[in-house]
């Protein structure tokens, strides 16, 4: 006979506080998203840390990886790595075809002179504010957070806020730099790591060389881990796996051999291929991972063919990553460290003053400085502003922190300046991601009130009608309803539609549009009389082609 057995195991409360939170968030994301700007990371982060350690001791990370001490760092590394890997092959192939190519100067612009530039401030203000830690130790740290994340970046590109306010080209932009920079920062933290290691430093070079023979590794920046230096193998393997599983997705397509579920799982399964062979390899896989989303969609077939499916697996995957990834760092969040005056001098406001100081110029002054050499991107300094503003700090600087842990030995096991470093980065970065996180998910809302405050118009360049599929499905943002055609016209939409992805927002024949410049059915319903387009409030309408119908 059966008897009731009282089991709160740790998976049993993980299934149930997950489970939980995705149908509660559910039942009103249309709200939090569309109507309070929240987006996913800053409810789901809030629930883990409710849940967490911090909070009801319901979500103890510490005892998932049983009695084997640093295991909930592992775990760490693991999820963020996996969790950025499939993102970053969505983001790859979201972009328009030959993106990368069509805008290789202002991506380079971008991802060499601005970055260093913001990566060199960010260690001076670390330095500045975290005590006793020297330059080069700065300079680490700072790598980990200089990237800017490529998934709250899409949140911010993709959302619908960017939906009514920003424009296509730079909502384009913005995304395609935080899936190349996620990459490029990975440069920058071994070069640190190099110098602290060999320039001038005797101590640090023997100290370090024996943690490696410890470890049973002879030299962990050797020849051994060349190639992800400068993530140059990363990048040609990216674009050697994207440009193999676009053939052989053009031939299985042609033939009808695929089916639309094995179509719809393309991305996650080469985000997941890359994260594993990059990891036995030794290469950079975030990088990889964004080239080969990019040669995926590089001739615009896959792109065209899953709108034209109507894709709803790979955005409900994004969401069940992001609750997953965002709760567990709630969850993880090192909460005593980050007061702690008399071991490492890291105190509260030292902290508060850290995260004003990289909000202000971690990329501001460099997008500022850089802005009039991509014309084609800002067209002035307020979409300057708004994008060196919106480079949050998220799960990649936790991916970066985790790795460079690994580099050295533990606190207090080897000279000051290391013990220094390896004592504080964990807390530093951590604080910033925090604060990063929930600075920038108010900021949206706050934005949304002030640019109806002051009856900022909706943007309504590049409207597409898309097909609805229930009568019960809401309206998109920056739409207006044709109920007639069961049908919207979504305005200023970040996925250009099958056909006219060429690259330009300019170029399209005047046919290939279908353009009605009105505010969707629903938010006219607010009544605030605001205009409609920036360039015009004239009501057009234009033949719509079929083509255009997604």
């Amino acid at each position: 006979m059966l008897h009731p057995i009282f089991d709160v195991s740790n998976f049993n409360l993980v299934l149930t506080v997950l489970s939980l939170y995705i149908l509660l968030f559910g039942y009103i994301s249309l709200q939090l998203k569309q109507k309070w700007y929240l987006g996913e990371a800053l409810p789901a982060f809030l629930v883990g840390v409710s849940f967490g350690p911090f909070g009801a001791k319901f979500l103890n990370i510490l005892e998932w990886g049983g009695e084997e001490e640093g295991q909930p760092s592992e775990i760490t590394h693991a999820l963020t790595r996996l969790v950025i890997g499939i993102q970053l092959v969505k983001v790859g192939y979201q972009l328009p075809k030959r993106y990368i190519k069509q805008r290789s100067t202002e991506l380079a612009i971008c991802l060499l002179p601005l970055m260093g530039i913001g990566w060199v401030i960010t260690s001076s203000c670390i330095m500045l504010m975290v005590p006793n830690l020297s330059f080069l130790a700065a300079m680490i740290i700072g790598s980990c957070v200089t990237c800017t994340d490529p998934i709250l970046s899409q949140a911010i590109a993709k959302g619908p806020f960017a939906d009514k306010y920003v424009r296509r080209h730079l909502r384009e932009f913005i995304s395609s730099e935080a899936g190349g920079n996620d990459g490029f920062g990975f440069t920058f933290l071994l070069l640190a790591v190099s110098l602290l290691r060999y320039a001038e430093t005797p101590t640090n070079t023997e100290g370090l060389d024996g943690f490696d023979l410890v470890r049973g590794i002879p030299n962990v920046l050797g020849t051994s881990d060349v190639g992800r230096f400068g993530g140059g193998v990363g990048a040609t393997y990216g674009a050697l796996v994207g440009f193999v599983f676009r053939k052989l997705m053009v031939i299985a397509l042609k033939r009808r051999w695929i089916e639309n579920e094995s179509l719809s799982l393309v991305p996650m399964a080469i985000g997941m291929l890359v994260v594993g062979t990059c990891g036995c390899i030794g290469s950079d896989e975030t990088l990889a991972c964004f080239i080969a989303g990019s040669f995926l969609n590089w001739d615009g077939v896959y792109n065209s063919e899953m709108q034209a499916r109507h894709d709803t697996f790979n955005p409900a995957l994004e969401t069940l990553l992001n609750f997953c990834a965002f709760m567990y760092l709630g969850a993880v969040m090192p909460w005593k460290q980050f007061n702690m005056p008399h071991e490492t001098g890291i105190t509260l406001p030292r902290l508060f003053g850290l995260g004003f100081l990289i909000l202000v110029l971690r990329r501001i002054p460099a997008i500022l400085l850089g802005y009039r050499f991509m014309p084609a991107i800002c067209g002035d300094w307020t979409e300057a502003l708004f994008m060196g503003y919106f480079g949050p700090i998220g799960i990649g600087a936790i991916s970066y922190v985790e790795y460079a842990r690994r580099l050295f030995p533990r606190p207090g096991e080897s000279d000051s300046e290391i013990n220094t470093l390896t004592a504080t980065m964990t807390p530093v970065v951590y604080w910033l991601v925090l604060f990063s996180i929930l600075v920038h998910g108010l900021s949206v809302p706050i934005l949304d009130t002030l640019y109806k405050l002051y009856n900022v118009p909706y943007i309504c360049d590049h409207p597409v009608e898309v097909l609805l599929l229930s009568n019960h499905e809401p309206l998109p943002n920056n739409s207006t309803a044709n109920r007639a055609r069961h049908s919207v016209m979504v305005n200023n939409r970040f996925s250009r539609p099958p056909d006219s992805d060429n690259g330009t927002d300019t170029d399209q024949p005047e046919d290939d549009t279908a353009a009605i410049l009105r505010r969707s059915e629903d938010s006219a319903s607010t009544g605030d009389g605001r205009p409609h387009s920036r360039t015009t409030m004239q009501m057009v309408d234009r033949a719509v082609n079929a083509r255009d119908i997604v």
